[in-house]
């Protein structure tokens, strides 16, 4: 997937490239750097890193459920 079709603020599985081990993260498209697609980074979950989005091969979109019933159930 190339950067110019990702969307801002979207979240993704995207698996990184430089380790081997094939897990699989979720990551959000950020256009802090600037609005432009060649400014946007990846923005990992659980971190204040940003990450290039070269360095990782981008799975999916991370589609939030429709159900809200789990969490519903944990309230």
């Amino acid at each position: 997937m190339f950067a110019a079709s990702l969307v801002p603020d979207a979240f993704y599985w995207a698996r990184p490239l430089k380790q081997g081990d094939g897990r699989l993260i979720v990551v959000q498209v950020s256009t802090v750097f600037g609005a432009d697609p060649d400014y946007w980074t990846l923005a990992v979950l659980g971190s204040d890193q940003h990450q290039m989005i070269g360095d990782y091969e981008i799975v999916a979109l991370a589609v939030p459920p429709e159900d809200q019933s789990i969490r519903l159930a944990a309230e």
